[in-house]
């Protein structure tokens, strides 16, 4: 049975790739703390950071998808947030 914790790696990783089909260079920033944030997970199993960026991440997700539809799906912003709360 997979984790909360688990669940909530997943669903960060499924948003550094949303975030890296957008080309944005505004996501960079987010893109290395979630990515060394999942790192930090899989070795400590502490999902603190991964718990603080995924709100951030989650905030501009739905900020992206206000402006631009089609490119954030509804599903993304849905896993993370039942990972999230």
């Amino acid at each position: 049975m997979e984790t909360k914790s688990a669940r909530l790696r997943d669903a960060c990783q499924k948003t550094i790739q949303a975030f890296k089909k957008l080309k944005q260079p505004e996501f960079s920033d987010i893109i290395s703390k979630l990515e060394f944030c999942i790192g930090s997970y899989n070795f400590d199993k502490n999902p603190v950071g991964l718990i603080e960026y995924g709100h951030i991440a989650l905030e501009m997700l739905k900020e992206v998808k206000k402006n631009h539809p089609r490119k954030i799906s509804k599903e993304l912003i849905k896993n993370l947030e039942d990972s999230l709360f």
